[in-house]
């Protein structure tokens, strides 16, 4: 199993917006300290701005913040929002094509394989994974002040 790209940066920027504190972040700047796209980020965002994850305040000096204490946010509820299904195999789509669906026990050992999962991420928070804001300044060149990175 492997999670999305839209998960693994849902995740990132979960921990990029804890490190940061309370001084707000921009897409911009997530986007270029991880290499990654803008544009993803931006949909990334909007789905856990939805979600209650991130609080996104508009305007000029506008930007992105933790929605609730990152103690409060369990990995398994983000991978559940940001994952669009969690078919491991044919079986377990609606259309399944299968012929021994019926009578195969494999689906039964993939769904608990599936729910131990997601409750081994349920036990992890975004506190609990992330760097302290002090090395992920010191990763991304934030430096003392913790404001906007230096350009990469």
């Amino acid at each position: 199993m492997q999670l999305t790209t839209f998960s693994d940066y849902a995740l990132r920027m979960l921990m990029y917006a804890h490190a940061a504190g309370n001084r707000l972040v921009t897409i911009e700047e997530i986007a270029g300290s991880y290499g990654i796209s803008r544009a993803h980020l931006m949909k990334v965002a909007n789905t856990l701005t939805r979600a209650g994850y991130l609080t996104a305040v508009r305007g000029r000096a506008g930007g992105l913040k933790l929605g609730k204490p990152a103690e409060d946010i369990r990995l398994g509820d983000v991978v559940r929002a940001t994952e669009p299904d969690f078919a491991l195999v044919e079986c377990f789509a609606t259309d399944s094509q299968c012929v021994i669906g019926n009578c195969c026990r494999l689906p039964a050992v993939l769904r608990r394989a599936l729910g131990a999962f997601l409750a081994e991420l349920d036990k992890h928070t975004v506190a609990s994974i992330a760097l302290r804001p002090k090395d992920f300044r010191q990763v991304f060149d934030m430096g003392d002040d913790n404001r906007r990175p230096a350009a990469r």
